[in-house]
């Protein structure tokens, strides 16, 4: 912890005195608190609970464990996919949680190295199980498929089921939601969110699809031309990644790459 603390000083220090004045790190070690932008939605990455305000997840455990090598604490500012990349850019919060890299998104906001990646599967009510056998079935005119607005599924359904109706529902309602109301016959999603949704939800299921699609990195958003905060968190993901960290969290989580 204390190497990481010092790390944290040294790029700073080493940071050139315009980039450092303008370096999210900075102002991090110098106000004492990391603003991480999270949603709240995303079980098992990140999940709100109203009642208390407070949040819980992978993606939690990770920035509280970035902050307590920085030696700060660690702040959850409320967010949701549209405004998501929008957040970083303005300076809302210095950092988010785990958001798909996608080209679209690197246009506007900077990506850490990837620690993990999902794949997408498609979920529906099990009284449709004969009707959906694979992707195939789903690409159909008389067939409704649903998705998040501004999330990395809402492009996919596009692309994926070009003959399909599209059901975009905007946060906090989500596309599962849709299914299980019977106003859209499936969604996709991470094939990490899927297997929590079928033991939460026992009326939906996945798809027995061949394989997956979409098979996408994950990484946290960052300002795009802060290439200190970036450099940082970069070497700190790999200092973790070798202490075995995300491997932890994975199982804490029951997250999985198949």
């Amino acid at each position: 912890m204390k190497l990481l603390k010092s790390l944290a000083v040294v790029v700073a220090m080493a940071a050139p005195a315009v980039a450092q004045a303008q370096s999210a790190l900075n102002d991090i070690l110098n106000s004492g608190v990391l603003k991480v932008g999270t949603t709240g939605d995303w079980n098992p990455m990140t999940m709100k609970d109203v009642a208390t305000n407070s949040y819980t997840g992978y993606d939690i455990d990770v920035m509280t464990a970035l902050a307590t090598d920085l030696g700060v604490t660690v702040e959850f500012v409320p967010t949701d996919w549209k405004t998501l990349v929008n957040g970083v850019t303005a300076g809302t919060y210095h950092i988010t949680g785990s958001a798909s890299i996608s080209p679209s998104r690197a246009k506007a906001a900077g990506y850490s190295t990837s620690y993990f990646s999902l794949a997408t599967v498609p979920l529906i009510n099990k009284k449709d199980a004969d009707k959906f056998k694979d992707w195939a079935d789903l690409d159909k005119a008389e067939v409704s498929v649903a998705a998040t607005l501004g999330t990395t599924q809402e492009q996919q359904v596009k692309a994926f089921f070009p003959n399909a109706k599209h059901v975009i529902v905007e946060a906090p309602a989500r596309d599962f939601q849709e299914v299980l109301a019977g106003r859209a016959q499936a969604h996709i999603t991470s094939n990490v969110e899927a297997n929590k949704l079928v033991a939460q939800y026992p009326d939906l299921m996945i798809v027995p699809v061949q394989a997956p699609r979409a098979r996408t990195p994950v990484a946290m958003l960052m300002k795009q031309e802060d290439q200190v905060w970036i450099n940082y968190v970069n070497t700190w993901i790999t200092l973790k990644k070798e202490a075995g960290l995300f491997d932890e969290l994975a199982a804490k989580w029951n997250l999985s790459n198949n």
